[in-house]
């Protein structure tokens, strides 16, 4: 039976194991907050009630994946459990040569220091954090190409996460022997989780390939990209997820992936490649950073429950109800009159934090003042993706300041995104009162992940 018009399908799946939660009182967040140096990053999960902050590695893992861990063999080098990773990762993706790594940063790590260097450049659609930092620390220059559409959070644009492809036309022109590759990310997260297109994925590679330039993926999210392609691509509603997948692959020469995504575990990632002797040298500093390149710094039973999360993120009856939670938020939110990026996108909301609170210069840190007035409000903890997260980066990309809730994926059910809701426009209610906030600590890089903050001075 299909559920009512407006809400997600019904959950397709039955909760064996619960975890408590709680929500503190007010006094008690407000407590909690201020030791946190109002950074939500040092939240404690007893802090919280509902966690939004990302969608990383914060999924429930199936009955499948729990009983996949219980056959880990954990040899030290030639694991069955490799094998079966190995294999499913090629089924799906087509790429011949597969590196297991622990998280998706990991694979960033070795794929820009052996591509980056001095005086490269690196385009993205837009690079989110990590991805630029490791750009940044390999003395490269990361650049966002993004359509323009995807800078205006109310414009209606069913691929907001698409790359220009004038732009990159011109950036190769001019300074393609100075980039070792292109990289897209799918979706696009540091511009709401929106998703690109196949034609542009196509137009990206006939681009690269045309001046010589290989073409890598951020294929964190690939499968719900790959959803938004079936679901508003024309000709596509007869295409599996698998099917537009394998297209999807063959038009990169390799991909960085954080399999705490779409790969539905709690730890794991892979960089892939179609260059042998580059699938070497990455192979070598796997050995170095991570361990040997059939463990890739996991645990054996990790690669098992990774190979079986694989799988089941392209199942149809899966993404329809984890892109639905998604939608449902968002209107919820948007039925308010809340400024929010638009259409929803596939792994969380993303409120319009500049438009929200209006009243806040850039100096009041709207998006982070945000997201501690959430907390406050309802005990939801969210993140800021705007001038604390991006802003002393060298990209100087700042354009939009948004607070995502990121939803983990089949963890929370329709109450718990209705007391989200409430929590939100209860912030949205009285916020011509709420005041900014300004940075007392930070650190040069990835600020956001430790700096402190105190109430601005007014």
């Amino acid at each position: 039976m299909p559920s009512p018009a407006g809400e997600p399908r019904v959950e397709p799946y039955r909760i064996k194991v619960v975890e408590p939660i709680r929500l503190l009182s007010r006094e008690e967040r407000e407590a909690a907050i201020h030791r946190a140096h109002f950074n939500l990053f040092n939240l404690t999960s007893d802090d919280i009630f509902i966690d939004l902050l990302t969608d990383s590695g914060t999924s429930a893992m199936s009955d499948r994946q729990w009983a996949a861990m219980m056959i880990g063999d954990e040899t030290y080098a030639g694991s069955r459990n490799f094998r079966h990773f190995e294999e499913t990762a090629r089924r799906i993706t087509g790429f011949p040569y597969i590196l297991p790594t622990h998280q998706g940063r990991a694979a960033e790590n070795i794929l820009f220091s052996l591509l980056g260097g001095e005086g490269k450049v690196i385009p993205n659609n837009m690079h989110f954090d990590t991805t630029q930092e490791h750009v940044l620390r390999n003395h490269s220059k990361p650049v966002n190409l993004a359509i323009r559409e995807a800078y205006d959070p109310a414009l209606d644009h069913p691929f907001k996460g698409n790359m220009d492809l004038e732009r990159l036309e011109h950036l190769l022109a001019e300074q393609g022997h100075h980039v070792p590759l292109v990289m897209a990310t799918i979706t696009n997260n540091t511009g709401g989780g929106q998703p690109v297109s196949l034609e542009n994925l196509r137009g990206i590679s006939r681009i690269a390939h045309a001046h010589g330039v290989p073409f890598y993926l951020d294929m964190c999210r690939w499968a719900e990209n790959a959803y938004f392609i079936q679901q508003r691509e024309p000709g596509m509603r007869g295409r599996s997820i698998a099917e537009i997948g394998r297209e999807i692959f063959a038009l990169a020469d390799g991909a960085t992936m954080s399999a705490k995504k779409d790969g539905l575990v709690n730890i794991g990632g892979l960089l892939a490649t179609r260059d042998r002797e580059l699938f070497d040298r990455m192979r070598e500093l796997l050995i170095v950073y991570e361990g040997f390149p059939t463990y890739g710094g996991l645990a054996r039973r990790d690669l098992e429950a990774m190979a079986v999360g694989l799988e089941e993120a392209m199942e149809t009856d899966y993404l329809e109800h984890r892109t639905g939670q998604v939608a449902w938020l968002w209107s919820q939110l948007h039925d308010a009159g809340i400024p929010l990026m638009s259409p929803p996108g596939g792994h969380g909301v993303y409120i319009d934090a500049r438009s929200f609170l209006p009243h806040l210069a850039h100096e009041g840190l709207p998006g982070q003042t945000l997201a501690i007035e959430i907390y406050r409000e309802g005990g939801v903890r969210t993140v800021e993706i705007g001038g604390v997260m991006f802003g002393n980066d060298s990209s100087g990309e700042t354009a939009l300041e948004l607070v995502r809730l990121a939803i983990p994926r089949r963890v929370y059910t329709m109450s718990h995104l209705a007391h989200v809701a409430r929590t939100v426009q209860a912030v949205w209610e009285r916020r011509k009162s709420v005041r900014g906030f300004r940075m007392t600590e930070a650190s040069e890089h990835l600020r956001h992940f430790t700096a402190k903050f105190g109430p601005l001075d007014h």
